[in-house]
């Protein structure tokens, strides 16, 4: 061939959409296509396939498997008669698989000629008779694959759309389940003559909306068959027969399962197993009550035993799609009537929402990461979005609306939208979205016919695909294939995850906020409906939410209007938490504080940080919200990039200090300080619920993102899932722990450094001069320890130190005065968390005096101290005034708690007989022991006291155990040999747990505790920042007691025993 004419040949393939040119030459050129290939009918018509190349080859490779006849009538019938050509090369540009089959079988060409319209949709039993004649498992292949072509020509050409593909698809799937079942029975008669046997379809096959390529759901049961004669049975005698010519009902319900369980499981084979015809594809039985661990078949009686009483929310939310497929369609009847009533009445389930939405994320969090980016069905945004949303309002509202009970999601959303459960212009762009994604995922998997639901990541695979949608969606011919896809994908995704978090709240709003009627593309609720689905979300009082809501998003004002954005997006957070009914009314009363304010709504709607971790703080529990509503201003910390990070003590005492100085009376000061504390104490709190939060949040258990990676379509969800609970307890939660207490301990010594500070203005001015000492406040217990939880006292002793030349009583009165009134002014009554403050530490006790000179302390402990006194100064340490003074008190108690050589044998037996005493007495009456986080077996008091013993006899030797921190000196003892490794982790992870505890209770209940709640709501509310899901108080319980248990044996042997 001369080069120009090669060149023109090339281009004007390249022009047709080939890709290699040179090799669709070369087959255009075979001796096969010689009477065609010039034809440009033929040429235009292969451009028109989504792969060309793919589309000639599988052209040739069917000519040359014809004999010359045929091959003949194929060739003219191409070329002449447009409706084959189109279907033909659209299925071998779309399939590899199915131009497979076409070589295997050449003669199957002939099921894509077509000439009447009526032929184009059969229903079951058009594939019922094209699958008459396959009397064996392959024949059987072969003529689904038959059948498959019929369906694959009419999707590509455009004359099915998506709705009627997955139809037909699901009818091809029923026929197929018939005739598999047939040749089963056929090759056990035995079998099939003792047992009725009913096939269930389920999943995708049931909702009559399959795939290509789709694990075939299905649920057996099976029932004896009535012998004459037997009760029951038409020619039954009126008298009963006699026990001994009968079995009895039991065997023959016992024979007859096992029968029927042979034949399912061989029809389970000949849909399943791989020969040289292929597969047909896998069918599942795994839906079955109680999974692969059940009976692969059940009497219907059983079925119903287990769904009465066994089953979860997600098994009725799988019955949604059930229906009759094959065998015994009466028996299969008699099941869908007995468990109709159980789905529809399984929204009144407790934690029905939380649960089916807690599925959802599950689902997505167990995409691997690797495929996160391309999954179609379960990411965020893919198909699962649409049909969880769909099947939960279903299940919310078909309870009394019957109109809503298809198992199709496209029929199932259009009645959701005709009842005004969706606004139509929603369920319009779902509806669209939701074709779009499930004919990529057709177009995927029939290139190959594999069961995925990946979009690929080849060019050639992307352009294929691309150039498919392209014709079916009718894009500029001038875009880019893999660009459209790319940008189509992209909007239909957001759109998805958008409206799927929209869809279950908005119309809510719309119920109550009173506007006009009739408004385009608006849901209307009822208000019988709104109140059903605020039950169904969790809301003790739906009545007094609708109020809430009403108060909210009512009126035309642009505050109503903003609101009526975000509320949709907030009532599902306040939904994921424990008690959604304070989240909503606390979000009330913050609104209205700050309503008129202009950065509020603002913020929240522009930040989505902000709306998040407001609805996280919002309906935790008591304490949060509490500290906000006195000063509702601190929501802007919710918004800034580092406002929830802790602030250094440095930072907050210069602030507190000026507040001091600025103010004009010691009452104002001390307001003053209380005030940066609370703001304080709310952005800690904030920062330990918010998932956002860098300070306190356990890192990722999978760890950041690979730099670089695309991000998926909906990677930026309207609403981000929630992430899954830490593991509990670990090394991450005890990090997240000391973060906290240090936290917690920087604000409460803040917080003394100003009191302390004002006190001393305040003696000052009374007494008309300078104080004549210097003081210092050294904390003890969590204190000094730099491990406060939100609901500890600020355990303290007062040291002072006269200045030279002052008259050592006049210092004392005057050190006196200022440390009463610093307790004074703390304990003045308010609405803000009581900072106590606790002296009764200090030598002699309450009986003692409140403050004394370091060298009357000094003299004290050299004559007078007691073991548990060495062991109450392992955790003192300088928290608020003169530096220089608290390290001299550091220098002084060092050797008390430290003693040279170790603690001596007769202290050792001291501080048991006290820890012994102190279990049998200290305990409130009525206390679960084994649920007490601080005195309770193996809580706090056993930790600290294990590990203290360990501080006092070797930390003069072991610097490492010089640190008034628990976890720091059992890490220490652990490293150095003095405790197993092993018996550590399990005091560690006691003494984070019991710390955990006490700390969610404080935040729930607002007021502190060291047992659980016995309100449910509050006990489910610590089960959540303990990171236990929706009915899960239980688990949790166990689970503390389990720990607890085990360090209780390892506290018997280290403390009592060592």
């Amino acid at each position: 061939m001369q080069p120009g004419r090669r060149s023109s040949a090339f281009s004007r393939l390249l022009r047709h959409g080939f890709t290699d040119a040179a090799t669709a030459e070369r087959l255009l050129n075979a001796p096969e296509l010689s009477a065609v290939r010039t034809d440009p009918v033929l040429l235009d018509a292969l451009g028109a396939t989504a792969d060309p190349d793919q589309a000639l080859l599988g052209l040739v490779r069917l000519v040359e498997a014809l004999d010359e006849g045929e091959r003949h009538t194929l060739l003219d019938t191409v070329t002449t008669a447009k409706p084959l050509r189109d279907r033909l090369l659209g299925v071998l540009g779309a399939s590899v698989a199915l131009g497979d089959h076409l070589e295997r079988h050449p003669r199957d060409w002939h099921a894509l000629v077509t000439y009447e319209a009526a032929d184009l949709h059969p229903g079951v039993s058009d594939f019922e008779r094209a699958l008459r004649t396959a009397t064996d498992p392959d024949a059987l292949r072969s003529a689904y694959r038959r059948c498959l072509l019929g369906i694959a020509a009419r999707d590509v050409c455009g004359t099915s759309d998506l709705a009627q593909t997955a139809a037909e698809l699901a009818d091809l799937a029923t026929a197929t389940l018939r005739a598999a079942l047939g040749i089963a029975m056929a090759e056990s008669p035995e079998d099939a003559a003792v047992c009725r046997l009913a096939v269930i379809g389920m999943g995708k096959c049931g909702g009559h909306e399959l795939n290509y390529v789709s694990d075939v759901d299905v649920i057996f049961v099976a029932e004896a068959v009535e012998a004459p004669g037997a009760p029951g049975a038409p020619d039954a005698p009126q008298e009963p027969a006699a026990a001994e010519e009968a079995h009895s009902r039991e065997d023959e319900e016992t024979e007859a399962l096992r029968a029927a369980t042979r034949i399912a499981a061989r029809m389970m084979r000949i849909c399943s197993d791989s020969t040289a015809e292929g597969t047909i594809w896998q069918v599942d039985a795994n839906l079955r009550p109680e999974g692969k661990n059940g009976p692969l078949v059940r009497t219907l009686s059983s079925h119903l035993a287990y769904y009465k009483r066994w089953a979860k929310t997600w098994e009725f939310q799988a019955l949604l799609k059930a229906r009759p497929v094959a065998g015994d369609l009466e028996l299969g009847q008699e099941y869908m009537d007995a468990l109709a009533p159980m789905v529809w009445q399984a929204a009144d389930r407790e934690h029905f929402v939380p649960d089916v939405q807690q599925m959802r994320r599950r689902v997505v969090d167990n995409i691997p990461v690797a495929h996160v980016e391309r999954e179609l069905k379960l990411g965020p945004g893919g198909l699962r979005d649409v049909e969880f949303a769909v099947q939960l309002l279903q299940l919310v509202h078909g309870r009394t609306d019957p109109s809503l009970r298809s198992g199709t999601t496209l029929t199932a959303l259009g009645q959701l939208a005709a009842g005004g459960y969706v606004g139509r212009a929603d369920a319009s762009q779902l509806d669209e979205a939701y074709r779009f994604l499930r004919s990529m995922e057709h177009r995927i998997q029939l290139h190959k016919l594999r069961r995925t639901h990946l979009v690929p990541d080849g060019e050639a695979d992307l352009r294929r695909l691309g150039r498919s949608l392209a014709r079916m969606y009718k894009w500029d011919s001038g875009v880019d294939p893999v660009a459209g896809l790319n940008r189509e994908w992209k909007r239909h995704a957001f759109e998805v995850r958008r409206l799927h978090e929209k869809l279950f709240y908005r119309p809510l709003l719309d119920a109550v906020a009173q506007l006009a009627p009739g408004e385009v593309g608006q849901a209307v609720l009822s208000a019988g409906a709104a109140k059903q689905r605020m039950e169904a979300l969790g809301y003790a009082d739906p009545a007094a939410a609708l109020r809430h809501l009403e108060a909210l998003a009512s009126g035309v004002s642009r505050k109503a209007a903003i609101q009526r954005t975000l509320l949709p997006v907030l009532l599902g957070w306040f939904a994921d938490s424990a008690d959604p009914d304070a989240g909503l009314l606390n979000f009330r009363r913050v609104s209205d504080a700050l309503g008129r304010t202009p950065w509020y709504l603002r913020l929240l709607r522009d930040e989505g940080a902000a709306a998040e971790n407001l609805a996280r703080v919002l309906s935790s529990g008591r304490l949060p919200p509490d500290l906000l509503m006195r000063a509702p201003e601190a929501v802007a910390l919710l918004g800034d990039e580092e406002g929830l990070l802790p602030r250094a003590r440095a930072a907050l005492e210069q602030e507190v200090l000026a507040a001091v100085h600025r103010a004009t009376s010691p009452e104002q000061a001390v307001a003053a300080v209380r005030g940066v504390r609370r703001r304080e104490l709310f952005r800690t709190a904030a920062a330990d619920l918010s998932s956002a939060a860098s300070g306190f949040a356990p890192a990722s258990p999978h760890g950041p993102p690979p730099a670089g990676r695309p991000r998926h379509p909906a990677a930026a969800p309207a609403r981000p899932l929630p992430p899954e609970p830490e593991q509990r307890p670990g090394a991450e939660a005890g990090h997240s722990l000391d973060l906290l207490g240090a936290a917690l301990t920087d604000i409460n010594a803040a917080a003394v450094t100003g009191a302390l500070q004002a006190a001393i203005d305040s003696v000052e001015a009374i007494d008309g001069e300078p104080l004549p000492t210097r003081i210092a406040v050294i904390g003890m217990g969590r204190f000094g320890g730099c491990e406060l939880g939100y609901g500890s006292d600020a355990d303290v002793l007062f040291v002072h130190e006269p200045h030279e030349g002052a008259d050592e009583n006049k210092a004392s009165r005057a050190a006196l005065k200022a440390a009463n009134e610093l307790r004074r002014l703390l304990q003045i009554p308010t609405a803000d968390p009581p900072l106590l403050i606790d002296a009764d530490l200090r030598p002699e006790g309450k009986s003692g005096p409140l403050v004394r000179t370091l060298a009357s302390y000094g003299a004290y402990y050299r004559r007078w101290s007691l073991a548990w006194e060495s062991q109450a100064l392992l955790r003192a340490a300088p928290v608020a005034g003169d530096e220089a003074l608290g390290a001299r008190f550091i220098e002084l108690i060092d050797p008390l708690r430290y003693p040279s050589g170790g603690l001596g044998d007769d202290a050792v037996r001291e501080i048991r007989r006290l820890k012994a005493r102190m279990e049998a007495e200290r305990l409130p009456r009525g206390a679960d022991p084994t649920t007490h986080a601080k005195l309770g077996r193996g809580g706090l008091s056993d930790v600290e006291w294990t590990v203290q013993l360990f501080q006092l006899r070797h930390g003069w030797e072991q610097p490492g155990l010089r640190t008034t921190r628990t976890r720091a000196a059992l890490a220490h003892a652990a490293a150095v040999g003095l405790v197993g490794e092993e018996d550590a982790e399990v005091l560690d992870t006691a003494w984070v747990l019991a710390s955990r505890v006490r700390n969610a209770v404080m935040l729930v209940r607002g007021r502190p505790g060291d047992t659980f709640p016995s309100d449910g709501r509050e006990l489910a509310a610590v089960g959540r920042y303990l990171g236990y899901g929706p009915g899960r108080v239980g688990e949790m319980l166990d689970d503390y007691r389990r720990v607890t248990r085990r360090a209780r044996a390892v506290v018997e042997r280290l403390f009592y025993e060592g």
